[in-house]
């Protein structure tokens, strides 16, 4: 074997092993193939090597006078190309009779190789040697790559996907590539452009719902405004109740307007039971409106590789939904307006404005825990109010913790027992309540246990928390644009499960 021939063979043998592991050249390997390639060119022409030109370097792209017409990085590439057409012809194949396309990828099988084991397979059998198919091979990929940005944009995935890491390290540009690759398209044409005009190209593939790149920047923005919900530290869900309507129309509570029944009565010996009509009463309606915003991922943002879009601003946006609900329910709760029956919410002849303004203190919050334990029905019958949580803004936390875990009464000087001394109320704290108040006083307030009494209620669309996001068409954007947008809905449910003081200015 002469010098040229071990050349070939060498450059050969590290261009299959990265179409084996599915990957491009690593720097040492491009560098090895580089100086390979120029003491090859160094070389005389030698004619006894022809036929080994013919079956080697020709491959890799040498002309007829046996001198090579691509540069080694070009080489490469199309090796790479190459390899991973062959991975998405066999795994379009094998997807059509329900096989696996991973063992004839690992072996090294060209389509022709991968046709003769199916049809042996089939000969033998009659069908497929496993006909039973989990998840398409597109929709695993479409997971991984997913999951993969998602690391690589610092977000926690608990369980990613498996082969995500491999896409941990790619960027948009070559992860648009490896996508037209697995569907089989020409990935050099994708190689010769530039990050602009694979841009475009790509915006042009956006509204095509088979198109993988679009749907696994879709799966990373749902999964990212998902998490990203969840974290952002809003404090109503903590005391309100969560609904489900089906449609927008105004809905009528009807879960409490059947009441005032009669108390049973003693049935004598042969004696007659005697019939009772319960009565009804109009209780508050609910209805949802539909809140949302919309964003783009920009043409720079694509060319700077900004992997960080893809989770941070529709997180930005998921938060904003959020936070907004959490504002709406204390300034409910701070304008005090009128409910069902033209009364405002605290107010009263409802029972529930307690005490002329002042802080927690164990006189105040135990007059307002007696107060809504005194609450009757809309029938006049008495109902059992547990006091649950008491909502205050930022300033009480550390004077309720003393309130509510010392032993004796503080200042005491007889050391009375503290009544309130570890007493079933959850402290809820937030700094809505102070924004809303500014320097006038803030006040506070006390929420029943739901299953004793009713106060605010936060309805979603069936159900649907967190926001929704679509792709949308966008004029005169020159970007990939998403909507995003939640339907809820704000009720007072009943008066007689949460209550107020009007506090005091907090310095």
């Amino acid at each position: 074997m002469n010098r040229k021939d071990q050349i070939m063979r060498r450059q050969q043998e590290l261009l299959t092993a990265a179409r084996n592991e599915q990957r491009n050249l690593t720097e040492e390997e491009q560098a090895e193939f580089d100086n390979l390639q120029r003491e090859l060119e160094a070389l005389p022409d030698d004619s006894s090597s022809a036929g080994a030109q013919t079956s080697g370097q020709r491959d890799m792209g040498a002309g007829m006078d046996g001198k090579s017409t691509e540069t080694p990085a070009q080489a490469a590439q199309r090796a790479v190309a190459q390899e991973r057409q062959r991975i998405a012809d066999i795994t379009a194949l094998c997807r059509n009779f329900g096989l696996s396309p991973d063992d004839f990828i690992s072996r090294g099988y060209d389509m022709d190789r991968t046709r003769q084991e199916i049809l042996e397979q089939l000969q033998r059998t009659g069908a497929p040697v496993s006909a039973r198919v989990t998840v398409d091979e597109q929709d695993k990929f479409r997971e991984a790559a997913s999951d993969g940005l998602m690391l690589r944009a610092g977000v926690t995935v608990e369980r990613p996907a498996e082969g995500s890491t491999q896409f941990r390290g790619m960027s948009l540009r070559d992860l648009a590539i490896e996508c037209a690759a697995r569907t089989g398209e020409d990935t050099l044409t994708y190689l010769r452009m530039d990050a602009s005009d694979l841009y475009s190209h790509l915006c042009r593939q956006f509204y095509n719902p088979t198109a993988a790149f679009p749907a696994i920047l879709d799966s990373t923005i749902r999964k990212s405004i998902v998490q990203l919900y969840n974290q952002v530290p809003t404090t109503f869900q903590v005391w309100t109740t969560k609904g489900s309507l089906s449609d927008f129309k105004e809905s009528p509570d009807h879960e409490y307007v059947i009441g005032g029944l009669g108390d049973f009565e003693e049935v004598p010996e042969n004696g007659e039971i005697k019939a009772d009509l319960p009565h009804t009463e109009k209780l508050p309606s609910r209805k949802l409106k539909t809140y949302g915003k919309q964003f783009s991922m920009t043409r720079q943002a694509f060319i700077n590789d900004d992997i960080g879009f893809l989770t941070r601003v529709p997180g930005l946006y998921a938060t904003k939904a959020k936070m907004t609900i959490d504002k709406q329910v204390y300034s409910l709760l701070y304008k005090n307006e009128k409910v069902w029956d033209g009364k405002p919410l605290f107010d009263a002849s409802h029972a529930n404005l307690i005490g002329n303004g002042t802080k927690p203190s164990q006189v105040s919050i135990q007059q307002i825990i007696l107060q809504m334990q005194k609450q009757k029905d809309p029938f006049g019958d008495a109902i059992y109010v547990t006091p649950r949580w008491i909502i205050v803004p930022v300033g009480y936390e550390f004077d309720l913790a003393v309130i509510l875990h010392s032993a004796q009464v503080t200042g005491s000087a007889n050391n009375d027992i503290n009544p309130l001394y570890n007493y079933p109320l959850n402290v809820v704290q937030t700094p809505v309540l102070n924004a809303l108040a500014g320097e006038k006083a803030a006040p506070w307030f006390m929420a029943a246990d739901p299953m004793s009494a009713r106060s605010i209620q936060v309805d979603y669309l069936n159900g649907q928390e967190t926001p929704i996001v679509r792709r949308m068409e966008a004029p005169g954007v020159l970007g990939f644009t998403w909507d995003i947008y939640t339907d809820w809905g704000i009720a007072v449910r009943d008066f007689r499960g949460i209550a107020k003081n009007p506090g005091a200015v907090i310095e």
